[in-house]
């Protein structure tokens, strides 16, 4: 008997793979569910689509980000209701939506990283630690020239969770920056901005390298909240 829904689904062949899965499962919740239908298992989608089933949990982890999907106790995961007033005025809805996940976003941010500035400070090695150093630099490069540096910002985070030592955590932080990075590309725009992010990072890696903990977490903090403020301040 085929599976239901195979037709739907292309099999995916790149290498960051739960995006491409995230947009055909949200093609199907769009124009093949209706709310309180329930999703393939995370098996058979991962059959369907030829990908790892940590690729299909990581495109359900965003599409729940997105309010598309919830997972229920015994029942897994159900297409959301979608809400009246998106029928009347979808874009105001769209853009309501879209500040209350990037507000929720970048709180999870500060309850992610500052920790994770803290364990860099007492686990990143000197090489880690020289690499954050250089990232900083090409950053430094790119803002003294009016470029806008997306990568080096993103980069440099990514290394301080991986002087961390816990490699969950990348992965982790991969799916949020990249759930981040339309409105991160956009806030680098604002007057300021590079500036300011440039400013916060010299002070996180400066209390790595000192192997200051507490002022790694404290700087990590006041770094994301600047980059809130700026952000929220642009819907």
């Amino acid at each position: 008997m085929p599976t239901p829904f195979k037709s739907d689904f292309e099999v995916v062949r790149r290498n960051k793979v739960y995006e491409v899965v995230a947009k055909q499962i949200e093609r199907l919740v769009q124009e093949k569910l209706k709310p309180g239908d329930k999703l393939p298992s995370e098996r058979e989608l991962a059959e369907m689509l030829q990908v790892s089933r940590s690729s299909i949990r990581d495109a359900i982890r965003s599409l729940e980000l997105m309010g598309l999907v919830e997972p229920r106790q015994g029942a897994g995961t159900i297409v959301r209701e979608r809400l009246a007033e998106s029928t009347v005025n979808p874009f105001a809805n769209a853009l309501k939506r879209r500040q209350e996940l990037v507000s929720e976003l970048l709180d999870f941010r500060k309850m992610l990283e500052p920790p994770l500035a803290a364990r860099a400070a007492t686990h990143a090695s000197s090489d880690e630690i020289s690499e954050m150093e250089e990232i900083l630099q090409r950053q430094e490069g790119k803002v003294s020239h009016g470029e806008a540096a997306v990568d080096e910002d993103a980069e440099l985070h990514y290394s301080i969770a991986l002087a961390s030592g816990n490699s969950v955590v990348l992965k982790v932080l991969d799916i949020l920056m990249d759930l981040l990075r339309d409105t991160r590309e956009r806030s680098l725009q604002v007057p300021g901005r590079q500036q300011k992010s440039l400013a916060g990072h010299r002070r996180i890696i400066a209390a790595i390298k000192r192997r200051d903990a507490e002022a790694a977490k404290s700087a990590m903090r006041r770094h994301i909240e600047d980059i809130e403020e700026i952000v929220l301040d642009k819907f």
